[in-house]
């Protein structure tokens, strides 16, 4: 599927330079964090996605790998809003897709540093049942991951409004079923529903993907 967005004129030269590069950062986030997270999960000790969110990786001796993933990915976020505010100022939508994109990279990064508590046999050795009581990092976690989510799902429907207005509906579409991706995964996630992390998963990879998607079409631009 084409994603052609209507786009502000950046300058030549160094601006446009390190535009390319931070639109570059936001392009790399999505495939960055899926590719760690996914290798992760499919080969550390005990860890099931159908019962364990990816976010729960950042536990154990291996756990820095996901904590340096969520901090990597969500700082390339963070760099990409600049650069998508570049080149969408004065669209459609233009102000408010990179200052969404910024909360969702700030998201994740407090994500990262907020840890989830060992829950459901993992790491390996860790008792089966959910803790009773959360600890205040993983609420901290809970609250950073509401936060980077919303404001990504609110993201992608403000992509949906932008490419409408361009007359791409096709891709407005696609856009919002992104954003509706994450927001039925997290729902259901959030229920306690059967598989609820894997949804999670899903909806999450889903509407970042798309973001460097659209990143990289606005490359394409500059």
């Amino acid at each position: 599927m084409a994603v052609a967005l209507e786009t502000a004129p950046v300058p030549v030269g160094r601006t446009a330079a390190s535009t390319r590069l931070l639109l570059g950062a936001a392009i790399a986030s999505a495939p960055l964090w899926t590719v760690v997270s996914l290798a992760q999960a499919a080969t550390r000790e005990g860890f099931d996605l159908t019962m364990h969110p990816l976010s729960m990786l950042s536990n154990g001796s291996l756990g820095w790998l996901q904590i340096a993933n969520f901090t990597l990915a969500g700082a390339l976020a963070v760099a990409g809003a600049f650069g998508l505010r570049r080149v969408l100022r004065g669209t459609p939508g233009g102000s408010w897709i990179p200052g969404l994109i910024l909360v969702h990279g700030a998201g994740m990064i407090a994500a990262g540093a907020f840890v989830m508590d060992p829950a459901a046999g993992f790491p390996s050795g860790t008792p089966l049942d959910t803790p009773a009581a959360l600890s205040g990092h993983a609420l901290g976690h809970m609250a950073a991951g509401t936060v980077s989510f919303s404001a990504l799902i609110a993201a992608c429907y403000v992509l949906g409004h932008h490419f409408s207005r361009n007359g791409r509906r096709g891709t407005a579409a696609a856009s919002r079923v992104a954003g509706t991706a994450l927001l039925l995964g997290n729902g259901w996630a959030m229920t306690g529903g059967q598989g609820g992390s894997l949804t999670l998963a899903v909806g999450a990879v889903t509407a970042m993907l798309w973001i460097s998607l659209v990143a990289a079409r606005c490359l394409r631009t500059v």
